[in-house]
This record gives C-alpha cells, structure tokens and sequence, in this order.
C-alpha cells in the first residue's frame, strides 16, 4: 500500500504546495481521496499513473474538488471506458453533478455519484471496506477510513507435516480455515496448524476538520492518520474560527488513537517558507512518528506484522 500526497495546501496554494489531493495505491488499485485543483498535473508529475477507480470528496470547498472537471474531461479524451465512482457527504449530487458536467461537458464513460453518511460503508471490496465517519468543519464534511480485512494465521508446515498432512492441496484448504481428512481416517483441524489471524492495514484521512472523537475512534492503531493542521498552536483561535485543527490538536487525536504514523496535511500558507514549527509542535504531542507532508512524498504503509 502506497500513498502519494498529490496536494498538501491550505485553501491558498504556493509555489510548492498544490489544493488537496491524497492518491492511495492498494495491491494496484487506485484510490483518490479529494482533488484540488491541478490534481491531474500532479499525478502526472509524480507519476502516481492515471487509472483511479474511486474518487472519495470530503467536502465541497473548492480546494478540494475544483480538480473534477479537468480530470474527468481529460480521462474522456485517453479513451476511458472504465466506469468512475464519486463518493460525497450527502446533499452534494448536483454540485458534483455540474463540476464533472462543466461547460456543457458530458463524459462518454460512466460517472456514478454516491451520496454517503458518516457511518455507513462507502465502499466495500474484496479484501477491504472505506467507512466514513464525521468530521467538524464549516459545511457538511466527511472523513474516510480504508480498512483492511484480517489476514489468515501463518501456516506451520513443519507441524502439518508432522501430523501427517501430504504436501499439497490439504495445505491450503487448512490455511483457508477448512479441516481436511488424512488416508487414515484421522481429522486435522485447521487451528492445529494455523495461527491466529493476522490484522490488515488501516488508512485514516480525516479532510479538514475540528478535533473530533469519532476520528480517535476510526484512527484506533492505525497504520497512518493524515490529520487536517492547517495552523500552529499560536493560531489557535483562528484554527477554531476556521474549523481546522492545530498540528498540536491533530498530535493529540493520534495519540489518543494509538496510531502508529501522523501526517500534517493542509498547511497555511503563513508557513509556506518554514513549516518546523508545525512538525515541532506535532513531536512534543505524538509519541509516534509524525511528519509535515510535503506535495509529492511517498509513505509506504507494511503490513503491522511486517519483519
């Protein structure tokens, strides 16, 4: 699982900073999670390849969707056939509606419109679920959680092996949870020879938002939180004019959380020069890793059981 950070500004970009955009790469598919505008440059840019299957809008501030119509308009013109599902807090239909229809467009490939809830399943796959859950901003926003399901146990082929089971077919119905019958007539369980299951990767990206529970709740141990920290904690009361959170407030969330890695998304552009005092802030709150994500970085998320 890879995730590119596409866009890493606050509501005004710079120079080195594009709008909102996080692509996550899962086993080859591709996920993306807002799209400011340029989005489609900075994938070309970093090389993130264009085939997104699922588009998940936390909300409808132009930072974070004014990139639909080039993108959609420009996937029409490489030919795209594939389907394209846009997932949204409930009530943005029309509103995604006319960005994707932009100028009179009409793409020639499906484009299908989900309105979502907090709490409800956006979408669920083999293998894995995206939940939104709510956040506190200054319209009706969303975050979502990718979820990995539970990997089998590891398989101990010494001790099969040792209780008779023929090297295999038998192997893998035991590792898939079935019991199997030996010549002799005797039955192996698979928890004879399957450890316990193993937990998948968790995903957090919170959008912007105030400090919410519900994102303490989702974000529980998971492998990476990408937090709102639009300010330093010197900006405190305008971070709660603005419904966006501090570096410091989102350090907190990942603490209480127990997540393993934080990273400080939509920066202001007061701290387009220097933003340690964000990533200082975050340290001194999070015992965990954490870090100021910059356009174009690249976090690689193992498996939690990964030696």
């Amino acid at each position: 699982m890879r995730v590119t950070f596409l866009g890493t500004s606050g509501a005004v970009p710079t120079t080195q900073r594009a709008p909102s955009a996080v692509l996550l790469n899962r086993e080859g598919e591709r996920l993306l999670f807002d799209c400011g505008e340029g989005t489609q440059r900075q994938m070309m840019r970093f090389g993130t390849g264009f085939g997104v299957s699922q588009l998940f809008v936390t909300h409808l501030h132009g930072d974070h969707i004014l990139g639909i119509p080039g993108l959609v308009q420009s996937w029409d013109f490489n030919g795209r056939d594939d389907p394209l599902a846009i997932h949204a807090p409930r009530g943005s239909r029309e509103h995604i509606e006319n960005l994707v229809r932009a100028g009179g467009y009409r793409p020639s490939y499906p484009v299908r419109i989900h309105e979502i809830v907090p709490g409800s399943t956006a979408l669920e796959e083999d293998g894995y679920e995206v939940r939104a859950f709510r956040t506190n901003h200054r319209t009706r926003s969303l975050g979502y959680a990718l979820v990995e399901d539970d990997r089998p146990g590891r398989f101990d082929r010494e001790k099969a092996e040792s209780l008779g089971v023929p090297v295999g077919p038998k192997f893998g119905k035991l590792h898939e949870g079935e019991s199997v019958e030996l010549d002799d007539g005797r039955v192996v369980e698979p928890e004879e020879v399957v450890g316990k299951p193993r937990p998948g990767r968790t995903f957090v990206y919170t959008g912007d938002t105030r400090p919410v529970q519900e994102t303490v709740d989702i974000a529980e141990s998971a492998d990476l939180l990408i937090h709102d920290a639009t300010f330093a904690s010197d900006n405190a009361g305008r971070a709660r004019q603005t419904a966006h959170s501090t570096a410091a407030e989102a350090a907190d969330v990942a603490q209480r959380a127990g997540a393993k890695r934080l990273a400080l998304t939509h920066i202001s552009s007061r701290y387009a020069g220097d933003a340690s005092q964000l990533a200082e802030e975050a340290r001194e709150a999070f015992d965990g890793e954490s870090f100021v994500a910059e356009d174009g970085q690249r976090i690689e998320i193992p498996y939690p059981d990964a030696e």
